[in-house]
């Protein structure tokens, strides 16, 4: 979840768009810096990623209305964990959680830099990074997600534009597949080891 300049209002919910929990509406609560990945930009993301993520574990760095976290575990994640700062954001994420009893789902309320530094490393098959924009949170927090991947896995970023190739390069990364939609710029990385592997 993030946010462009300029934009406009974010809506007031968004709605699961797959899986055992398909038209769900989740609340938005407003927020500097909040806006849902919008719901053609979450369908491509998931035609990506195969509609089914049975066995998954999946971790939403910025969950702001937990629609990517709670996309995933409609569609079969093991497991996901979504970390957001806002309180009130962290409340209604509760809330939704409580109401599907998404069992599988465990919020952690906290600041992304020092919680992604906290967690195991190989712990997460997918990876979304979906930062405020206009903060230069890649940087920050790419490196330490890397580390989060395990092998095989994948990451997803929103960004307000393409990720650059000197991050990719430092961080062992390379774009699988790209697209953009209005201001927002997506992404689906992996490591270049995995992807040489693919290609011998």
């Amino acid at each position: 979840m993030n946010s462009v300049r300029g934009a406009k209002s974010p809506p007031q919910q968004v709605r699961i768009i797959g899986g055992r929990w398909k038209r769900t509406l989740l609340p938005v609560v407003s927020g500097e810096g909040l806006r849902p990945t919008p719901d053609r930009v979450r369908e491509t993301l998931f035609n990506w990623l195969g509609q089914d993520l049975s066995g998954l574990r999946c971790l939403d760095l910025f969950a702001g209305s937990g629609a990517l976290g709670f996309e995933a575990a409609s569609r079969g994640a093991a497991s996901v964990v979504l970390v957001e700062k806002l309180a009130a954001s962290v409340r209604q994420l509760e809330a939704i959680r409580q109401k599907l009893a998404a069992t599988q789902v465990d919020i952690l309320h906290g600041d992304a830099r020092r919680l992604v530094g906290k967690l195991g490393a190989g712990s997460f098959d997918v990876i979304f990074l979906d930062p405020p924009f206009g903060q230069d949170w890649l940087p920050q927090v790419l490196p330490d997600a890397v580390r989060l991947l395990a092998p095989g896995g994948v990451l997803y970023v929103e960004a307000e534009a393409p990720v650059a190739a000197d991050l990719l390069e430092a961080t062992g990364l390379r774009i699988a597949r790209q697209a953009k939609a209005g201001a927002v710029h997506y992404h689906l990385l992996q490591s270049e080891s995995i992807a040489s592997d693919d290609n011998d």
